[in-house]
């Protein structure tokens, strides 16, 4: 079975997780520090720890509707809160007893997890799987006024590592990389979202 574990940027009192807007959305929130209209409180929002799983799912920053990656510091008792109240999207056996109980769990989720392949610098995906985490209309209120510390625009860092991996300089792209760690979860958090011990 892949390793599902959860790596990020964190520290004592933050993690950062990442997202992509168009620049309607993206440039406004890394002024303003959180988000801003026209970004919709009404609709699920997908936040994601790993760096490089956005940048296969975002094309670098060149898919449309995902040319600004914005790097989101939020607090960890905001993220640990989320996880808290997290169903995975599959009904994994070793979260669940049956596929009713997944049904009716995840029906009453107010955010759902997936775990998705890690992926390498050059996109290829990895055997580690790699977590996001969609927070619902329900929270979303919770995330933009009280966890989100600030938010930063990533877009120029993106386009210079694409550049160089590009031009063959993966040494010079990989040290530009947001440096990720293993974010240790409690057994009780691990069983609910069906991550690694």
């Amino acid at each position: 079975m892949p390793a599902r574990e959860i790596r990020a940027r964190h520290d004592r009192d933050s993690i950062t997780v990442y997202q992509a807007y168009s620049p309607e959305i993206g440039v406004p929130a890394a002024e303003h520090g959180t988000f801003v209209p026209p970004f919709s409180r009404n609709r699920m929002t997908w936040i994601k720890p790993s760096f490089l799983w956005l940048m296969a799912r975002s094309d670098w920053a060149r898919k449309p509707g995902q040319e600004t990656i914005l790097a989101v510091r939020i607090s960890r008792a905001g993220w640990e809160e989320a996880l808290g109240l997290a169903v995975p999207t599959d009904p994994d056996r070793r979260v669940f007893r049956s596929s009713e109980e997944w049904r009716r769990r995840f029906a009453e989720a107010v955010v759902h997890v997936q775990w998705d392949p890690e992926r390498s610098l050059d996109g290829r995906k990895l055997e580690a799987r790699s977590i996001q985490i969609g927070l619902s209309r329900h929270i979303v209120d919770r995330y933009v006024d009280d966890w989100i510390l600030g938010i930063d625009d990533l877009t120029p860092l993106v386009r210079k590592i694409h550049g160089l991996r590009k031009a063959g300089r993966t040494p010079q792209a990989r040290a530009l990389l947001p440096k990720e760690r293993p974010y240790a979860l409690t057994p009780a958090l691990a069983a609910r979202l069906g991550a690694s011990q």
